[in-house]
């Protein structure tokens, strides 16, 4: 599905991803974990192909995107729910759905925005309301709607729970369990890792720009020495 070798990623002459290795398989749940600074959106922007890569390669459905631009990654199959949500805020909710949607599907029911507005009736309710006018957690669910109707194969979410309300934050997580039963890849990089525990795979830490540790939850959870060195958990 999706393969990271040895990617080397620079911003300006400062260089941020260290030989990267990371492998997601189809429908699998990952985590990119780590602390503030060592290269987790670096290596999301990385993969979607908003940064140019030094070295190394890109490999996901099996074509090598490492020199491929964003929209043309995009269109393979990445759907990114970037953090700051990104939405068009001078576009209504249903406006902002539409303005993404792609309809090729490669498993299973499309999403389009019938079945989106099951998902997040929140949204439905609002379908009218302008992006700049909704609360903080309905921009964030806006932002994974959108992201859904391009039908990716890989769901990318980007600290999709940061600074929201508790309740908002367990709807989220609710939305993303239904979307891994619909066996669609997802690779999340969040800071609730009680939430990450039940939801994941497989979690990858990142450390100083590269893969330090890889493993199960259940191996994670053990791991009291690896959360406390790299996480601060």
């Amino acid at each position: 599905m999706l393969t990271l070798s040895n990617v080397v990623t620079h911003y300006g002459h400062s260089q941020v991803l260290n030989g990267i290795n990371l492998t997601i398989n189809e429908g699998q749940v990952a985590t990119l974990l780590g602390r503030n600074g060592m290269g987790k959106t670096t290596t999301i922007n990385s993969i979607m192909g908003i940064l140019p890569k030094t070295s190394g390669a890109v490999e996901f459905d099996g074509q090598n995107t490492t020199h491929w631009p964003s929209h043309q990654v995009a269109k393979l199959g990445l759907g990114l729910v970037p953090e700051g949500r990104q939405i068009f805020p001078n576009l209504n909710v249903h406006e902002n759905l539409i303005a993404t949607a792609r309809q090729h599907a490669q498993r299973g029911q499309i999403w389009d925005a019938e079945r989106v507005y099951a998902l997040f009736p929140e949204l439905a309710a609002r379908k009218s309301s302008m992006g700049n006018l909704l609360s903080g957690g309905e921009q964030q669910m806006l932002a994974i709607a959108r992201a859904l109707m391009t039908n990716p194969k890989l769901l990318i979410l980007d600290e999709a729970t940061e600074g929201l309300a508790p309740l908002i934050r367990k709807k989220i997580w609710e939305s993303l369990e239904l979307i891994k039963a619909d066996g669609m890849s997802i690779l999340i990089v969040d800071k609730n890792l009680k939430d990450l525990l039940q939801i994941a795979d497989q979690h990858n830490i990142i450390h100083k720009g590269a893969v330090v540790w890889s493993g199960s939850s259940a191996e994670l959870e053990e791991a009291s020495d690896i959360r406390s060195q790299y996480l601060g958990v």
